[in-house]
């Protein structure tokens, strides 16, 4: 019973700290609606329209039904572009950080893929693929795989060699070996590939349906640029972006806390 209620008031006390850590968040996030708000004044609404003006036509486009279906047809995409990616990226970065030879291999291929540009493979896509669901999902993929393949490189080979001596020593079963050693280390070093993956994802899809598909937020973007509609243009920006922190510290963030609960806990 004691233990129980030590492990209830440890989880209340991370759950307190994850909530108060949001200030932070909530603060930086305030600040930059300041200067969002001073711009708006210095430049007038049709330049910049302010904040509040752009959250007054997010929600009418969420009334109207036009907002809903084209964010739900972008983070289609997007999800799916990045989920292959964290499979494919994950599994094959972790086996090559097994072998020497084959991060030396690797690491000049990595190199050259973070180095082009995601509008090239945009381009080699829409070759491929044509305008389809296809081209863009795509090239999220190839834009997220290197991210997201070096940080489960990097956590494999830099696992502690003496760390995984004394496992054997103890002679750890297979399951607490991994439970215990292999990935509370290596996922120290996935999370942030995959918080700079889930980043790059929302902004390559959106410049794919920019200029390969009718539907989405960049076919929308590209009709309220051409409509001169700046207040829309901004919606869409502030609707992705507020999908993307939600994503994180709603499922990553959390998620990410209880895996390493172990840094806070006492030895």
């Amino acid at each position: 019973m004691m233990h129980f209620l030590l492990k209830l008031r440890n989880a209340g006390a991370a759950t307190l700290a994850y909530l108060w850590s949001g200030w932070g968040a909530i603060a930086s996030i305030l600040l930059f609606c300041a200067l969002w708000e001073a711009g708006a004044r210095a430049y007038g609404p049709l330049v910049l329209p302010g904040p509040v003006a752009t959250l007054h036509q997010l929600t009418h486009m969420f009334h109207e039904g036009v907002a809903a279906p084209e964010l739900v047809i972008s983070a289609r995409r997007s999800l799916s572009g990045l989920g292959a990616a964290l499979v494919v990226g994950t599994a094959a970065g972790l086996l090559a950080g097994r072998s020497l030879t084959a991060a030396m291999v690797s690491r000049p291929l990595v190199t050259l893929l973070l180095g082009m540009p995601p509008i090239a493979w945009l381009v080699l896509a829409m070759l491929w693929f044509g305008m389809g669901d296809a081209t863009p999902v795509f090239t999220v993929f190839v834009a997220c795989f290197p991210v997201v393949f070096a940080g489960a490189m990097q956590g494999a080979r830099t696992l502690d060699n003496q760390l995984k001596d004394v496992a054997r020593a103890y002679r750890l079963p297979w399951h607490m070996m991994l439970a215990d050693v292999y990935f509370p280390h290596v996922l120290s070093y996935l999370f942030p590939s995959w918080i700079t993956a889930l980043g790059i994802s929302w902004k390559v899809v959106v410049m794919a349906e920019l200029l390969t598909t009718p539907d989405g937020v960049g076919a929308a973007l590209a009709v309220s640029r051409a409509q001169l509609d700046t207040a829309s243009s901004l919606g869409w920006i502030v609707a992705v972006l507020g999908l993307l922190l939600a994503v994180e510290y709603l499922v990553l963030e959390p998620f990410k806390r209880r895996v390493e609960r172990w840094r806070s806990e006492p030895v």
